[in-house]
């Protein structure tokens, strides 16, 4: 019989900090400049140069930790990892080994409606390594004819954020990830931007067999791209490491890339060891010491958090908890909820519409809510103009298209194309006994007690009257008439 196996999971998380320049020189840190042109003679390590730390990524380091419930540390150091790599010109990475910044830290996910919290280990500041473009085979590191070096992204400051292995599914770190992401765009330490590299994850994974206390081999995944790919290869390496325990495979701790297109994970290197890095205490920076006055002001610059927010939406405005984690999870999304708000007392109303169809065009046409051609005050004139019988809300879909496409506010789109709902009940009743008298087995069918046969009754008087009846009033007087 098959033995039961708990998936263990932790995630280590960089994420590039928002600062103009770079962690230890006064390079910048612009995104998509010529290659090797954003360099200096400290970030490329040239002989006799000294690095200055960067005060605004320390500060964002520590605002971030307080964000995480972590506890700050009182004296802090950097220290210099050593190994040896073609996009690393020092051959060595300044980092934080055994006096990180912060530590026991926590965040709470919410998954399949059941909350739970993620143990953070430690948030510590170190630099990025420069990038190698493997030219050839699809860019795969494996099969390239030649690997390129561009030095742009060396010395910029990252943040790693390492969590405890309390995560048991890929679901599980993938609610972490959105839940981390959402924090830290937040507070403005990072715009986390995957694409541009300025969030980066890698994940940890092992078996152990249930009711054991002990964990399994633990096989790190790197190369992953997305929050999805982060899933996925997670679901692939559960799979392939149950598959390898049900044979007697003997898995021993690696390193593996994840390659996206072919859904699997492959063989990178054996995993080093913390002592394979040779740690010691970089002689070039001295220590850091906070006071309670120095992290008291920066924990003043904390804003509302994403789970505080979502609660005072759930008492504030009466939502209900699946709309208010929607509409929290971005900081910009809930931002023009409560513009809407403010000036429409509507709450759900409007979390309909944000939802629905401006969640939906901002999709499909891959834009920000930063960047939505509706605004707030025409959104609220939309939501007016339902509330008020003016147009209906199948009518409201089209107009908000419209909306989208053109920028015209409703009233203007309403009046051009003489959207405006008829629900003079005189009006309608008189294209309700014209259905009601072409349409004799619908109306028998419902006398006889088959209550859906109005349905397509509805639907012929919105027919006849360009869908412009008023649906309410229509059912009403349906209803009225059918029952004598």
């Amino acid at each position: 019989m098959s033995k039961e196996y708990t998936t263990v999971i932790g995630l280590e998380v960089h994420v590039q900090l928002k600062t103009e320049s770079k962690l230890f020189c006064g390079c910048s840190t612009g995104f998509g400049a010529e290659q090797n042109t954003h360099t200096c003679p400290v970030c490329l390590g040239l002989p006799g140069v000294l690095p200055v730390a960067n005060k605004k990524a320390v500060e964002l380091t520590v605002l971030t930790a307080l964000a995480l419930n972590c506890e700050i540390q009182k004296y802090s150091k950097f220290d210099r990892k050593n190994y040896f790599y073609p996009d690393l010109p020092k051959n060595f990475q300044t980092s934080q080994f055994d006096k990180p910044f912060s530590k026991n830290g926590r965040l709470e996910i919410t998954v399949g409606g059941v909350k739970k919290v993620i143990g953070v280990t430690r948030a510590h500041l170190e630099e990025d390594a420069g990038k190698l473009v493997h030219v050839g085979a699809g860019g795969q590191i494996g099969a390239a004819e030649e690997s390129l070096v561009d030095l742009n992204r060396t010395g910029i400051p990252l943040l790693e954020i390492v969590s405890e292995p309390d995560m048991r599914s890929p679901l599980e770190a993938y609610e972490y990830l959105l839940a981390l992401k959402s924090l830290i765009q937040y507070i403005g330490a990072s715009d986390c931007d995957m694409e541009k590299g300025t969030l980066r994850c890698d994940a940890n994974v092992s078996l152990m067999e249930k009711g054991a206390d002990k964990f399994g081999e633990k096989i790190e995944i790197k190369n992953l791209n997305s929050f999805k790919n982060v899933q996925k290869a997670l679901e692939f390496e559960v799979a392939r490491q149950t598959l390898a325990l049900e044979s007697s495979e003997k898995l021993r701790q690696e390193t593996r890339l994840f390659n996206a297109d072919l859904g699997e994970t492959v063989p990178m290197r054996s995993k080093e060891e913390a002592h394979d890095y040779r740690y010691f205490p970089e002689p070039d920076l001295v220590a850091f010491e906070f006071t309670e006055e120095m992290i008291e002001n920066i924990r003043k610059q904390l804003v509302e958090l994403p789970s505080a927010r979502a609660g005072r939406f759930i008492a504030g405005y009466g939502l209900p908890e699946y709309d208010a984690g929607v509409l929290t999870a971005s900081k910009d999304t809930a931002d023009y909820f409560e513009k809407c708000v403010k000036l429409l007392n509507k709450p759900k109303a409007i979390s309909n519409f944000v939802m629905t169809e401006l969640g939906g065009m901002l999709n499909e046409k891959k834009l920000e809510i930063k960047d939505s051609p509706v605004s707030p005050e025409n959104l609220v004139k939309l939501v007016k103009l339902v509330d008020g019988g003016t147009i209906s809300s199948k009518m409201a879909k089209s107009v908000f298209a419209e909306m989208f496409a053109s920028g015209d506010d409703p009233e203007t789109i309403v009046k051009k194309n003489g959207l405006v709902q008829i629900s003079d009940e005189g009006a309608i009743a008189l294209v309700v006994d014209k259905v009601l008298a072409e349409n004799a087995k619908a109306v028998q069918d419902f006398k006889s007690g088959n209550e859906r046969a109005i349905g397509s009754l509805v639907g012929q008087v919105m027919k006849a009257t360009g869908g412009k009846a008023n649906p309410a009033v229509v059912n009403k007087l349906l209803k009225e008439k059918l029952s004598k």
